[in-house]
């Protein structure tokens, strides 16, 4: 299987120098900067009674980008495709072994570390939507509330893995990797790159995330101000005296 595309050492180049490429279509970068900011939204609202409707909606938003994501790993472009970055335990290792020596393997997408650790939190962030919409049901005991928040407290871990090694590949690779989770390039061979950002797919999804939010704040109840009390109605059946 030729693998040129997926992963090449700076000297291992024919000779042409490298360009400035698109790896991550927009789909893939927008997907990744909402799913972080919904997730870092649910957290910090996690044990607000006040912020709940903000916390669901931030969550079952997840939860749909999530879905969107397992989608576009089947279907997407090249690099946002499972079967780019997803390999076998020998391949992780030997990424592994390279990372531990200071020498790791460059990959033009995932490496296969990584592709672990997306993959991990991909499921896990599926477990965490399912817990929190039976939590938020009702449709379990007091154990399913504590899975939910298990879940979410491995998933920050794991996030947390994330960018650690986000910030060890960019240190020992010498690139700036969410630099190019923001534009979306990074150098490269002219032949390694996409072809095609797919914009259009990408304003779908912010539209649709627009408008659930939309939704879910125009048929949301309206709530006091933190620390006040309901409006009291006057008793009109109270004495004059």
């Amino acid at each position: 299987m030729n693998t040129s595309s997926t992963y090449r050492n700076k000297d291992d180049a024919d000779g042409t120098a490298d360009r400035d490429i698109l790896v991550w279509d927009a789909p893939v970068r927008l997907f990744h900067w909402l799913f972080a900011a919904c997730f870092a939204g649910a957290w910090l609202t996690a044990e607000s009674e006040h912020w709940r409707l903000v916390h669901v909606t931030l969550g079952y938003t997840a939860g749909g980008l999530v879905i969107f994501r397992l989608v576009w790993g089947l279907v997407g472009t090249k690099y946002a495709r499972f079967s780019s970055f997803v390999r076998g335990p020998a391949r992780v290792w030997r990424y592994v072994l390279g990372l531990l020596r200071g020498h790791p393997r460059r990959h033009i997408g995932h490496n296969p570390a990584g592709g672990v650790v997306i993959v991990a939190m991909l499921a896990l962030a599926c477990a965490l939507t399912i817990t929190g919409w039976a939590t938020y049901n009702d449709a379990g005991g007091t154990w399913l509330g504590e899975l939910h928040e298990s879940v979410a407290n491995l998933l920050l871990a794991l996030v947390g893995v994330h960018v650690a090694g986000v910030a060890v590949s960019s240190w020992l690779h010498r690139e700036n990797l969410i630099g190019a989770m923001v534009s979306g390039r990074k150098a490269g061979q002219p032949d390694e790159g996409v072809q095609r950002a797919w914009r259009s797919v990408a304003a779908l999804m912010l539209v649709v995330v627009l408008a659930f939010w939309w939704w879910q704040w125009h048929g949301a109840p309206a709530l006091p101000l933190s620390g006040q009390d309901p409006v009291q109605q006057p008793d009109h059946n109270a004495s004059d005296d």
